[in-house]
């Protein structure tokens, strides 16, 4: 089997050179100009070593290279540093790196290092081998999301990595598109229980008489609609942890219920008389003011106190900065392979009317806006265009649909987005119209003022 090697440089002269010269060897090799396009490649493709320089535009190569080792990638990584980052190279030995190379780059000595590299990986017990490759939904869960490099982030995620080796039961409070849901699967990933399951349960959308079941389970016969017997979210999770979201929005009767449940580690099914032992680990979310709640009564405080051992605060976007331009290039790559597209960017002027917008939407709204422009962009940036008035620092008191940019408002551009749409979703009205940002009515009625075949 040919050897793979991913080169991760942002110096276009310097990695093509190394790909022509590593491929003459016999390598078969790939190239990467940032850090997000090399987690893109990594986590899609076995490689063979990774060869990545120190100095990258959005983060560094010790970030490339602690990311692949908390994920247990365990891939021979070879770091690249200049002459004045020798004691660089040496802290990213410590992060496990394999080996260094200094630049400028001698060719001879390159070789002899990625062949040992490669050779003490061969030595590795099959085991081991089979044990580094083997995957699971909490890595696959990491790699649908980016921590982020402000201040806000590395607070929030050192408070993280303190809090989930402990027993501890965490209130996550923040904005709706913040990242509560996957914070709380963070902290199960750094857990004890991360063998066990995560289990989710939106408490915004039960409905109050069906609580109970949800959370506890019920017997055949139990009640009407009770078909079937239900295995409740507690015992689902059991071992594990229960992820609550929401929980401000749980009545006061099913809040003494929860709170039996947590007290006494013992649930019972709805038409049973069995009370089946439970461990549960509990993280709740909110983006509510659980003390004012409790202030007027709708929240029980004994609850609040048993919920919130440890508080983690998630920052809005716009408290993030310099995180912005990351998630936006993150949520890129995503939508590229979604919609199989090949964009490289935004455009500067682009680039600017990200960071100065207030995202009230926060995360969400940003990868749904990033998705929405890289379906209209036909070129290879993101520009204003294609981002629309939604951000744009001006807006008209009659806004057009967020399908339209500002200056995209030429019928045969119109024309030619639907249909692009269309093909996107396999010619699914209801995903071409969401795609597109507008209702299904909508839709239906461009098709047929543009008589597009239905």
């Amino acid at each position: 089997m040919i050897p793979s090697i991913l080169i991760v440089e942002d110096d276009l002269t310097f990695s093509t050179m190394l790909k022509t010269w590593l491929s003459k060897k016999g390598f078969d090799v790939e190239t990467a100009g940032t850090c997000a396009k090399a987690r893109k490649q990594i986590t899609s493709k076995e490689f063979s070593l990774i060869l990545s320089d120190l100095r990258l535009p959005d983060q560094d190569g010790m970030q490339l290279l602690t990311w692949m080792r908390e994920l247990d990638i365990n891939t021979p990584f070879i770091m690249m540093t200049s002459y004045g980052e020798i004691q660089n190279a040496v802290t990213a030995m410590k992060l496990g790196a394999t080996d260094y190379v200094k630049k400028p780059v001698q060719p001879d000595e390159l070789l002899k290092k990625i062949n040992e590299a490669l050779e003490s990986q061969t030595r590795v017990k099959p085991s081991q081998q089979k044990e580094k490759k083997k995957e699971n939904s909490a890595e696959t869960y990491a790699n649908n999301f980016l921590e982020g490099e402000s201040e806000a982030a590395r607070q929030l995620f050192s408070y993280v990595n303190l809090v989930a080796p402990t027993q501890m039961s965490v209130l996550i409070n923040g904005a709706s598109g913040t990242g509560k849901e996957y914070v709380a699967h963070r902290i199960h990933q750094l857990s004890k229980r991360n063998e066990k399951p995560f289990i989710a349960i939106d408490c915004g959308s039960i409905p109050k008489d069906l609580a109970a079941s949800e959370f506890f389970g019920h017997v055949k016969g139990s009640f009407t609609g009770a078909l079937t017997d239900k295995t409740g979210a507690f015992e689902e999770a059991n071992g594990g942890t229960l992820f609550l979201d929401e929980i401000g929005n749980l009545s006061y009767e099913v809040q003494v219920q929860l709170l039996r449940a947590l007290q006494e580690r013992r649930v019972r099914k709805i038409g049973s008389t069995k009370e089946i032992q439970v461990d549960v680990r509990l993280i709740c979310a909110t983006n509510e003011n659980l003390k004012e709640a409790i202030s007027k009564g709708t929240f029980r405080e004994d609850l609040y106190h048993r919920i919130n051992e440890f508080t983690l605060r998630m920052p809005s976007l716009k408290e993030r900065q310099e995180d912005i331009l990351l998630f936006a290039n993150f949520f890129l790559d995503q939508a590229n392979k979604e919609l199989d597209k090949d964009l490289i960017g935004f455009d500067a002027a682009a680039s600017s009317m990200l960071q100065k917008y207030e995202w009230p939407g926060n995360l969400r709204q940003l990868k749904n806006i990033v998705k929405r422009a890289t379906l209209l962009a036909k070129g290879d940036f993101i520009s204003p265009n294609e981002l629309g008035e939604e951000i744009s620092e001006k807006k008209e008191a009659d806004s057009t649909p967020l399908i339209f940019g500002s200056s995209l408002n030429k019928e045969e551009t119109e024309k030619q987005l639907i249909i692009n749409a269309l093909k996107q979703t396999g010619n699914n009205k209801s995903k071409a119209a969401t795609l597109l940002g507008i209702d299904r009515k909508t839709l239906y009625n461009k098709l047929k003022h543009y008589d597009i075949p239905q």
